[in-house]
């Protein structure tokens, strides 16, 4: 292999900017679209034209990006803006970490009612009325992920009838352990409204075995079932038998969640004893009760 010297630089730029429109496209979509976004300022121009290119929009992930921006949610605001215009209405994979709001959802929705994929972490600011008014303008959405957001059963159930296309659906918490704090809500509610469903990874999720029996009998359709960490499931009678042949692929409460994109932090008795104290909060049941 040869080694690039100082004097064969220009020589190096010259050939970057003579390769196939095709393969430079490959280049920035391994990039990722906010990297491009972020240095189409120190490049050529010919890669800030390429960079306006709507089909490397397509799928937008600020995630990672968080730390880099971290504590200046305006940038990332306004970043994110940038790549949904960009998209030029192609846009139908978004991933966003704590920043998003109302506004943000909107601003996507409007332009991009072709979204198929959505996945929100930990993103406070959205609301109930937010996560809906996105659900009636997203019809086609087949994906949808909710990272540490909470929401109450019924707005799980109102968005599940208004996006009938779901067959992925994430819905992770922090662990619980403690017999006292099964709930059955949210299970009822996707059995409920969600049965084209493919894919349902519960992480952490507090149904008992009763809210696994009512999500078996409303999605018929289930390849791939994610229930680590659901410790308050006891698989008890023909369940466990049932769940294994009825799902291809099924991970239950004692698997490990190695692996998995976000870990769950386990609840133990001990902060369940400080939670009587009012030191502790439900994480899962803090959260707006008005729909």
């Amino acid at each position: 292999m040869e080694f690039q010297t100082p004097d064969s630089s220009e020589e190096v730029r010259r050939n970057w900017l003579e390769l196939p429109p095709d393969v430079m496209s490959l280049i920035f979509l391994k990039l990722g679209a906010i990297d491009i976004l972020y240095r189409a300022q120190s490049v050529c121009s010919a890669w800030r034209k390429l960079s306006k290119e709507p089909q490397l929009w397509s799928s937008v992930d600020m995630r990672k990006h968080r730390d880099s921006f971290f504590g200046n949610e305006p940038i990332m605001g306004k970043m994110a803006r940038e790549a949904v215009d960009r998209s030029c209405g192609q846009l139908v994979e978004f991933s966003v970490e704590e920043f998003a709001t109302d506004g943000l959802l909107q601003y996507i929705t409007d332009r991009c009612s072709s979204l198929r994929c959505l996945r929100l972490e930990s993103c406070y600011e959205i609301s109930p009325t937010g996560l809906i008014e996105m659900a009636k303008k997203l019809p086609l959405l087949e994906e949808l992920e909710l990272y540490h957001c909470s929401f109450s059963a019924k707005v799980l159930e109102v968005v599940g009838q208004l996006c009938p296309q779901l067959k992925s659906f994430r819905l992770n918490y922090r662990a619980y352990w403690h017999p006292c704090l099964k709930c059955d809500e949210k299970a009822l509610a996707i059995a409920k409204s969600m049965p084209q469903l493919r894919h349902l990874h519960l992480l952490a999720n507090k149904m008992s075995d009763n809210g696994l029996k009512a999500i078996l009998d409303g999605c018929p359709h289930l390849e791939s079932l994610d229930l680590r960490q659901c410790f308050n499931l006891k698989l008890e009678g023909d369940l466990l038998k049932r769940c294994a042949d009825q799902i291809r692929n099924l991970r239950l409460p004692v698997d490990s969640p190695d692996g998995s994109e976000f870990y769950a932090q386990i609840v133990s008795d001990e902060y369940y004893e400080c939670s009587k104290s009012n030191y502790f909060y439900d994480y899962d049941d803090y959260e707006d009760r008005s729909f």
